[in-house]
């Protein structure tokens, strides 16, 4: 996860350029899906994608993520945990280790 120091730096950078204002949950989560397709359009036709490209892409994914986060007012290390509680318990180790199967059609 983010340290309290990368936390704190993109809050300042936020802060010092007033951007909070345009940074509504709604406006958020399309950052997420825009950044995220750009990360995509790297490995469009695939190529090995220049990786400092795939960085700076993956930067912008991750930094809309925690302004969203911050935004809606959840725990990041709280919510992932929470989702891979829920996920272990739709793929089971003894049915879904290897397989690349969705969970609604592994079978015991």
């Amino acid at each position: 996860m983010p340290t309290p120091a990368t936390l704190a730096a993109l809050r300042a950078f936020v802060a010092e350029r007033e951007w909070d204002q345009f940074h509504s949950p709604e406006n958020l989560a399309k950052s997420i899906s825009i950044e995220s397709a750009e990360l995509l359009e790297l490995y469009q036709w695939g190529q090995e994608p220049d990786q400092e490209r795939v960085e700076e892409e993956l930067a912008d994914v991750l930094t809309y993520c925690i302004h969203l986060a911050n935004k809606i007012g959840v725990d990041i290390d709280e919510i992932i945990l929470n989702k891979l509680e829920k996920t272990r318990a739709k793929y089971p180790v003894e049915l879904a280790k290897g397989s690349m199967t969705k969970y609604t059609e592994l079978k015991p």
